[in-house]
């Protein structure tokens, strides 16, 4: 009885870290780079596959200077590019106009990163989320389809403070 004992513990004692490894580490990241610096963060938001239940961490959201004229990458990982999501941004333009803008939704394991370059070299960047949506689209009772946000990534700039 006790050799059987001690290869069945052996193998409960490996595969316990690797169920851990396995999801069980907390919602996914996504890194925003700028100019070669980069940042990561959780969401401010994350909700479980069907938007039962949600947590909002208040402290999630990153903030860097992104000067005029400089991209922004966004990296995502596979937990949130195996579903359909998009960066939605705001920029103040020459003119002092805040303008909201949105990339294309990327379609589920289309892509794993997006480039966001604002229309004019003058243009300064003053927020960027990564929104990845949940389930499939919704019919509201108005018959518009809706588009459900999961789980949402955000970056600041100091430039928001002066906008």
């Amino acid at each position: 009885m006790r050799r059987r004992l001690l290869p069945l513990l052996a193998v409960t004692l490996f595969a316990v870290p690797l169920l851990a490894g396995c999801g069980l580490g907390g919602p996914p990241e996504v890194t925003f780079e700028v100019a070669g610096t980069e940042i990561s963060t959780g969401p401010a938001q994350y909700c479980d596959l069907s938007l039962t239940t949600c947590d909002d961490d208040a402290t999630a959201p990153v903030r860097i200077d992104v000067p005029a004229g400089t991209p922004l990458r966004v990296g995502v990982p596979g937990d949130v590019a195996e579903a359909p999501w998009h960066v939605v941004f705001r920029y103040r333009n020459a003119a002092g106009e805040q303008v909201d803008g949105r990339s294309p939704i990327f379609a589920p394991d289309a892509r794993s990163e997006y480039v966001l370059e604002l229309p004019q070299p003058t243009d300064l960047l003053l927020t960027a989320e990564v929104q990845q949506f949940g389930p499939p689209p919704q019919t509201a009772e108005s018959g518009e389809i809706t588009f459900p946000v999961r789980a949402s990534w955000v970056l600041t700039t100091p430039a928001l403070d002066a906008a």
